[in-house]
């Protein structure tokens, strides 16, 4: 519990056997300053992993709710599905690139009225080669094509974030794959949504290789997915006049 809002986090996992076990440990020891445990529910979705992920998390203490079908957005839904309720979701990748008691930070604008708050890679300090050229690109793409087409900076599409539980409803999110991350934002632009930005610092994956940045495969899919994602959300009626807002903690 965090000021007085249950958590639940939420960790889409493909092929993670390595990197699983000390990200749900990191997220169980989450203490608040007078030492409150902060994650109340902890649940690892197994997205068609061919290794030993969901042992290792359920090891680690996670409950593990199976997706046989691979797709980012998909292992999302179905880990939300299978949480208990919660006031506030937080996602977290499981390959160890984020540090996890960064989650504070973001917790923290939830705790005093923000909907959504992304942790923003580019307004932090990146390790060399935490992310692929292309990825970077994209998503400077992608933060471009919100500005112009929404009138709202964002700097990142980055999947370290959290958000309350009621607004995550009203998303109504569907993507299943690689657009997941921009569906939710600019929905939150269309709905008129608080969201904030704060910086998180970004390593490279201790283990394995990234499943978007580290395949040609991964970076096309993720690519269309993205871009079909945003002109599809504007096409169908969305209009660039939003009086929606992203504050930021730093780099303003």
């Amino acid at each position: 519990m965090y000021e007085d809002l249950t958590v639940g986090a939420v960790i889409p996992a493909h092929d993670e056997e390595d990197n699983i076990g000390p990200v749900v440990m990191s997220l169980w020891d989450l203490r608040t300053e007078s030492g409150l445990q902060v994650i109340d529910d902890l649940v690892v979705c197994d997205n068609a992993s061919t290794d030993e992920t969901a042992l290792r998390a359920r090891r680690a203490g996670a409950r593990v709710a199976r997706e046989p079908t691979p797709g980012y957005g998909r292992a999302c839904l179905t880990a939300i599905a299978a949480l208990e309720p919660v006031d506030v979701v937080l996602f977290v990748d499981g390959d160890q690139a984020f540090h996890i008691g960064q989650s504070l930070d973001l917790l923290a604008p939830i705790a005093t009225g923000a909907d959504l708050v992304i942790g923003s890679r580019v307004l932090g300090r990146m390790e060399p080669g935490a992310l692929s050229m292309p990825q970077i690109a994209g998503n400077r793409v992608a933060s471009l094509l919100i500005r112009l087409l929404w009138r709202v900076r964002i700097t990142d599409l980055g999947p370290f974030r959290a958000v309350r539980a009621d607004a995550l409803r009203r998303l109504e999110m569907r993507d299943t794959a690689y657009g997941w991350t921009v569906e939710m934002q600019v929905k939150a632009i269309q709905t008129r949504m608080r969201m904030v930005e704060i910086p998180v610092d970004t390593r490279r994956r201790r283990f394995g290789k990234s499943k978007v940045g580290g395949t040609v495969r991964g970076v096309i899919g993720a690519g269309v997915g993205i871009l079909s994602m945003i002109f599809g959300l504007w096409i169908r009626g969305w209009t660039p006049d939003s009086t929606a807002s992203v504050q930021r903690r730093r780099g303003e």
